[in-house]
């Protein structure tokens, strides 16, 4: 199979509509797209990436209208957050209709649906006409991709078409909010904190362990790049530090004596390159990449989910 590399979103469209999958940029992570509707062509999305079936997708829309063709009820937790944050990096639970087919939602009664704020992501929806069912286009298991390259890294001559665009502006996946209780809950934390969140709506949580799977990200370890992921709060002594071994976080110090070292300007740096980073130590051989710790508020919460994700 040769990959169809474009930046024309018609052309990516055209392979949505003949039931094939489709990479493409959206502002969070690179995804790979199939036809919601599409069963068929859904399951190649989870053969290409090697993605448990048990693990369901995201579906990813062009108008907000779109909402009520595929779920039952727009709660009203729901109607404060698409109001504020669609198109932008959330991703609402809500439960479903009977149109869309199993293998979209994993089989749960609840669908995953996204309003993606890249120019590039609607286009390629309204010129394909359907929602887009999406997670992040890369194997199971590795860091997302945050870049084209990374998309060609994992899948070129194996998926039969990349739309290409600009580096991802986020670097991390959607913030997932389960919509179908009375308050919101957030099932995997992203860009859009859970302060952000809780100004809609005081009563807004991070889920518990253990809770229901309802989302991608939830069930499986994740984000995992071939070194291994450590994560570092105080500085080690300096005859510890060994060759093949980086260091990114935020403070200059704890970084000194790493093979390979990337300081981040800001939490939001941190989190838009952590992915890329794990990528280009696997590419130059890094055994060891050491995190910086950091405060679960804010994006820190996303920041040291991934990490965690990594790890386990």
């Amino acid at each position: 199979m040769k990959t169809t590399v474009t930046n024309n979103p018609k052309i990516a469209a055209a392979f949505i509509k003949a039931g094939e999958i489709a990479a493409f940029p959206t502002e969070t992570v690179y995804g790979l797209g199939a036809d919601a509707y599409n069963e068929k062509a859904v399951k190649k999305i989870f053969k290409a990436k090697g993605r448990p079936v048990d693990n369901p997708l995201i579906v990813h829309i062009a108008n907000k209208k779109d909402i009520n063709v595929l779920a039952q009820e727009i709660t009203p937790s729901a109607k404060k957050i698409i109001s504020k944050f669609f198109p932008g990096p959330v991703t609402v639970i809500l439960k479903k209709n009977e149109i869309i087919p199993p293998a979209t939602t994993a089989g749960l009664d609840t669908i995953a649906i996204r309003m993606p704020a890249g120019r590039l992501a609607q286009q390629l929806i309204k010129a394909a006409g359907v929602p887009i069912a999406a997670p992040s286009a890369n194997l199971s298991g590795s860091p997302s991709p945050t870049n084209f390259l990374h998309v060609l890294r994992d899948f070129n001559n194996k998926i039969p078409c990349l739309l290409i665009g600009p580096p991802a502006k986020y670097g991390l996946e959607s913030t997932v909010i389960d919509c179908t209780g009375k308050n919101p809950v957030i099932l995997r934390p992203g860009s859009v904190t859970l302060e952000q969140i809780k100004k809609l709506d005081k009563n807004a949580v991070i889920q518990k362990k253990g809770g229901k799977i309802k989302s991608p990200g939830q069930k499986y370890k994740h984000y995992s790049p071939k070194a291994d992921v450590r994560i570092i709060n105080v500085k080690r002594e300096m005859s510890n530090v060994k060759r093949n071994e980086a260091f990114i976080g935020l403070d200059r110090n704890l970084g000194k004596g790493f093979e390979k070292v990337l300081i981040c300007r800001s939490m939001n740096d941190y989190a838009r390159k952590l992915f890329s980073f794990f990528r280009e130590c696997d590419d130059e051989g890094i055994k060891t990449i050491w995190c910086q710790k950091v405060a679960e508020k804010g994006i820190g919460a996303a920041i040291m989910n991934r990490l965690n994700k990594a790890i386990h």
